[in-house]
């Protein structure tokens, strides 16, 4: 687990380099960007993409083959760090940047820690890199999602710098959690074709 948390530690490290406040000192607003590759609809439009297209294939491959088994690994993960993240920013009650430059505005309403939307691409990536790191290294390169999902965040004043830290440890916890189980959880609560996989039926 140290290794994934490294890993994404370093992939967002140019994003955290800022000398400011909250928890860890490095809480501040970026400079405002919702343009490009940063556009709040894109952002969307990569998580919907993400946590629809996981839910497809899973369903469609089953949970009987190796990468079957993955992809419910990462619906477990992404299900589970996805409550666990509402229950935080309930309890915590941040207030994201949009509604103001002070980053130690805590239980005051907001939703800002951690971030939902970073737990939910570091969840979704990490039991595919803990499967599949060691035949195909350039699994890897899933991390770069979490990392653009991260500074995108931050871009358009959605989370500080610690919402997005706390996001990918939870993202990374919970993925580490789905894929030491025996059996991913949420099949083993369905109707039987999702374990064998719709695929299998055409």
């Amino acid at each position: 687990m140290r290794r994934y948390l490294a890993l994404i530690a370093f992939t967002l490290l140019p994003a955290l380099a800022h000398a400011g406040g909250g928890p860890l000192g490095i809480d501040t607003r970026l400079h405002y960007d919702n343009a490009g590759i940063w556009k709040r609809s894109y952002q969307k439009d990569v998580a919907w993409g993400v946590a629809l297209g996981t839910l497809g294939a899973a369903s469609w491959t089953g949970s009987q083959s190796r990468f079957g088994r993955t992809l419910w690994e990462s619906v477990d993960a992404m299900a589970f760090s996805g409550l666990a993240s509402q229950g935080l920013k309930w309890t915590f009650g941040r207030q994201r940047p949009s509604a103001g430059p002070d980053p130690n505005n805590w239980f005051s309403g907001g939703q800002s820690f951690p971030s939902g939307e970073v737990t939910e691409m570091t969840s979704f990536v990490t039991p595919i890199i803990a499967e599949y790191h060691s035949d195909h290294p350039a699994v890897w390169a899933l991390a770069l999602l979490p990392a653009y999902d991260a500074e995108a965040r931050m871009k358009t004043w959605g989370h500080w710098q610690t919402d997005v830290l706390a996001g990918a440890a939870l993202g990374v916890g919970f993925g580490i959690w789905a894929h030491e189980r025996q059996q991913p959880l949420i099949v083993s609560w369905l109707p039987g074709g999702f374990m064998v996989g719709y695929s299998k039926k055409f």
